[in-house]
């Protein structure tokens, strides 16, 4: 089987531009880099088909210059569930837009705690990485403070 490159070119592009834009913090950029990688699996699934044969009817020719039917049947389920996916980012970015005249996806306040309360943790005398009080069984300051901050 032989792979075209400038199609492996173009997936290797559309693949890498869509997980950028999927770690982008704006719900537009998220859908733009999952149409993006959608389309460079599409496109992945059509190159690992092999090469393009004639209609897959029984009887119409021989089985060996038949093109596979599985692949376009994949790209088809492919293309449903990525509609699926893109109507309801649509929703959730114009409702975001509404709700804070913007769509960034803001940090979650506990999520934030809990990384305070793992680097000071880490940073403990527990683990010999500081110098400072030997007591091991009290938390430290900054740990109570974090939990007074994220405490509803």
């Amino acid at each position: 089987m032989q792979v075209n490159l400038t199609l492996a070119v173009v997936v290797a592009a559309l693949v890498g531009c869509g997980v950028y834009l999927l770690l982008e913090r704006s719900i537009t950029r998220v859908l733009v880099g999952l149409v993006l990688l959608s389309n460079g699996v599409n496109v992945m699934f059509m190159i690992a088909s092999g090469r393009p044969g004639t209609s897959p009817i029984v009887g119409s020719s021989d089985p060996e210059d038949m093109s596979d039917p599985l692949p376009q049947a994949l790209v088809l389920t492919a293309i449903v569930i990525t509609l699926g996916t893109i109507a309801f980012l649509l929703a959730m970015a114009h409702r975001s837009w509404q709700l804070n005249g913007h769509d960034d996806v803001q940090d979650d306040v506990e999520d934030a705690a809990i990384r305070k309360l793992a680097i000071d943790d880490l940073t403990s005398d527990s683990y010999g990485l500081t110098t400072g009080h030997q007591d091991d069984d009290e938390p430290g300051e900054e740990a109570a403070v974090v939990k007074e901050e994220g405490a509803p």
